[in-house]
Parts: C-alpha cells; sequence; structure tokens
C-alpha cells in the first residue's frame, strides 16, 4: 500500500520540477531578447555617429555661426533705420525679419549637410502657412495695415487724429493696433484695418476748437469782434503760428452770432473752452453788452363782435 502511494507522488514532484525549468528558460530567453535589442540600438547609434559624426559636427557649426552672423546683421539693420531716423517699431520689424530669414536659409544649408531633404518641409511649411492664412485672416490684416502706417507714415506719435468718429493724440503704432488717447486721458485701441483705407483726419499736434456768441443787434458787432479778440489774447491759450478767426457767423433770429476758431493743444482743449467763454462772459459784462436769449412778442388783436 505504502508503496502504491509513493510510485503515485514521484510524477508530481517530476512535473513540478518540469514547470520550473520552463519558467527559468523564459525568463532566460527574456532577458537574452532585451539585452539584444539594447546590443542592436547601440550598434546603430554606434554606427550613426561612425558614418555621420563629421557631419553632424559642420552642420553644428554652420547652425551657429550663422546664428551669430545672423544676430549681427540684425543689429547693423537695426542702427542703420536707427540712423535713417525710422520709425521704432519699423526699425525693429526690419532687424527681426532680417534675422529670421538667414537663421532659415542656415538652417536649411545646415539639413542638406546631413543629407536630410528639405522639400518636404518647405512644403509642409507652406501649408501650414495657408491654414494659417485662413484662419487668421483679421489679424494678418491689422499686421499688414501696421506695416503701410509705420512706412507710409500718415501719422506719427504726438499727432491728434480723427478716424472712427474717435478722436484723440496718439501715444503708440504697433503692428496690430494703434493706441489713441482722448482727452479724458482714455485710452482708445484701434485695430489698424480700420485706419488704412477710411478718411483719417490728422491735425498734427492741435484740434480746432469753434466756440460761438451771440449778441443783441443793439450792439456794434465790429466793436464786440475786436473785444473777444483782445480778450482771448490775453489768456495765451493758442500759438502765435495760427491766428485767431472770428468774425460775423450767422444772423439769427434772436442774435448776431460770432465765430471763433482756435488752433488749442489737444491735451488742453476743454479747459481752453471754458476759460474762454469766462473771459468772454466778464468782458461782456463789464462793457454792458447783452448776450440776447430766443423771445417771441405777441401781439393780441381785438376781436370783433359778429353782427
Amino acid at each position: 500500500m505504502f508503496t502504491d502511494i509513493g510510485n503515485i507522488t514521484e510524477p508530481t514532484t517530476n512535473t513540478t520540477d518540469t514547470v520550473t525549468s520552463s519558467k527559468n528558460l523564459l525568463s532566460t530567453d527574456l532577458i537574452q531578447t532585451e539585452l539584444d535589442q539594447v546590443s542592436e540600438i547601440y550598434r546603430i547609434i554606434i554606427n550613426f555617429f561612425t558614418n555621420y559624426s563629421f557631419q553632424l559636427i559642420g552642420a553644428l557649426i554652420i547652425f551657429l555661426l550663422g546664428y551669430f552672423v545672423a544676430g549681427k546683421i540684425a543689429n547693423t539693420v537695426l542702427k542703420l533705420c536707427e540712423r535713417q531716423n525710422l520709425d521704432v517699431t519699423l526699425s525693429r520689424f526690419l532687424a527681426s525679419t532680417a534675422k529670421m530669414a538667414i537663421v532659415v536659409m542656415i538652417t536649411i544649408v545646415a539639413l542638406s549637410k546631413l543629407g536630410i531633404s528639405v522639400t518636404p518641409f518647405i512644403a509642409a511649411i507652406g501649408a501650414i502657412s495657408l491654414g494659417a492664412g485662413l484662419a487668421l485672416q483679421g489679424l494678418l490684416a491689422n499686421y499688414a495695415a501696421g506695416f503701410n502706417i509705420i512706412l507710409i507714415r500718415p501719422f506719427v506719435v504726438g499727432d491728434t487724429i480723427e478716424v472712427q468718429g474717435v478722436t484723440g493724440v496718439v501715444k503708440e503704432v504697433l503692428l496690430a493696433y494703434t493706441v489713441i488717447e482722448d482727452e479724458d486721458n482714455a485710452e482708445i485701441t484701434i485695430p489698424n484695418k480700420h485706419i488704412v483705407g477710411e478718411v483719417l483726419h490728422n491735425s498734427r499736434k492741435k484740434t480746432l476748437l469753434k466756440l460761438k456768441v451771440g449778441i443783441s443787434y443793439d450792439d456794434n458787432p465790429m466793436v464786440i469782434i475786436q473785444l473777444i479778440e483782445s480778450t482771448l489774447k490775453k489768456l495765451d491759450i493758442f500759438g502765435d503760428e495760427i491766428k485767431i478767426q472770428l468774425g460775423i457767423d450767422e444772423f439769427a433770429d434772436s442774435a448776431i452770432n460770432i465765430g471763433i476758431r482756435l488752433w488749442i493743444p489737444t491735451t488742453q482743449l476743454y479747459s481752453a473752452k471754458y476759460r474762454a467763454y469766462e473771459a468772454i462772459y466778464l468782458a461782456f459784462e463789464q462793457e454792458n453788452i447783452t448776450i440776447p436769449f430766443p423771445q417771441r412778442d405777441v401781439h393780441l388783436l381785438p376781436s370783433t363782435k359778429a353782427e
């Protein structure tokens, strides 16, 4: 009986040993496979550097030397533009464009040194540029308009412009937009595509101030015009290069309207307006000049009794 039990347990022990041996062989095969893969990768790397080491070094030297030259050329372009008194934004744009173009050319030369064909890259860049152009039409239009403004210079920083119903002093001109500041010191950003091609009023550093004062028909308008002119000249609110303009503007129903035109620095527009009206009022009060107001005389006719 015990002999039979011994005979039964012996195959079980052999089976366990077989499974263990199989696992060990499998682990050994996996390790060997990984070692073979690492050896293959190492061999490929060694062969690559052996065959292309000089090309890599040459391409790296070409790229570094070209990048250095591109920086020098960009600085030269920037200094040349500044010497010609070009706009700062335009000068930097030209310098950056020159550097970018040289870097792209050097990159193509370096890739060709490695034996890499740049034709697929150029085709891919063209396709990407087309898609980006279609997606960013508005932004590109602003940049194109900004370049046109900087190049043609219809206005410069410090000028007073009126466009799209907005008036203010130009504070900054960028490729995408222009910043102006109105009399309330509020900054207004205008996309450049809304400036180019529109009717633009540029009064340089000053703005035309129009005033109107009514006097009675009983007063002499010529005397009052001289009084207004002498009063405003005492305020020193306008320059000597553009004289004050004033005269009879209209014969209205209740008054003779005196028109006044002054060129005032844009930043002082409203303060000059208030000072001018105050000085005119005080001068009229001192000379007993009547400022009329609309009025109407009504005459009542006696009614007749019907027979």
